[in-house]
């Protein structure tokens, strides 16, 4: 296991029993997002870092009984936290490092990715990877429930030209790994960036 993912453990395995009592106010938040990904009943969807499973319910309300759901995180405490809430009950939790997914090439419809981006090691083969287990046309669907300004205020940082997830550097970031941007809204309430996987 790299350092990369040694320090993603650490930092979230730490804080996995109380990740939902710190954020209680984001529920509306994943819902109103997943609601704009244009998921359809029977639809097969990965939660990629899904830590405990707040989307879960929302995506499996919008695949429907016929549909898959999948999480899949890297920290066995976030997906131990997910079960507890009982949102192992809306899909199947994998431990896997989305990295490397034990999943087949074009089997997903849709990935949904909150807070994901941000910790990859390497974002471009990465988001390859993403864009491997999806179908050409499925989505991808990269979420926060608050905007990069928020975000870098609640950790006491300047944001910066640099940054990752600004629409400049994201929109090419995506194009080189098999994606294409087709919305991108970044407000004070919510980060939310759609693209669909090129043919």
């Amino acid at each position: 296991m790299s350092e990369d993912h040694t320090h993603v453990q650490e930092f979230f395995g730490a804080r996995a029993a109380d990740w939902d009592r710190k954020f209680p106010e984001d529920g509306p938040a994943f819902a109103t997002a997943v609601a704009e990904c244009g998921l359809r009943p029977g639809d097969r969807v990965l939660d990629a870092g899904c830590g405990t499973g707040r989307a879960l319910p929302a995506l499996r309300a919008a695949v429907g009984p016929s549909g898959t759901v999948l999480g899949a995180d890297l920290t066995p405490q976030m997906l131990a936290a997910a079960r507890r809430a009982g949102r192992g009950s809306d899909g199947a939790l994998l431990l896997a490092d989305v990295a490397r997914l034990p999943l087949r090439d074009g089997c997903l419809d849709a990935v949904f990715a909150a807070g994901l981006i941000a910790h990859l090691p390497d974002p471009g083969a990465n988001l390859r990877e993403l864009a491997r287990v999806v179908r050409p046309g499925g989505g991808l669907a990269l979420f926060h429930p608050i905007g990069r300004a928020a975000l870098a205020a609640r950790h006491g940082r300047a944001l910066t030209p640099q940054d990752m997830r600004a629409e400049p550097n994201l929109r090419p970031l995506l194009a080189g790994s098999g994606w294409d941007m087709t919305s991108y809204a970044d407000e004070d309430a919510r980060f939310l960036v759609l693209a669909a996987r090129r043919a």
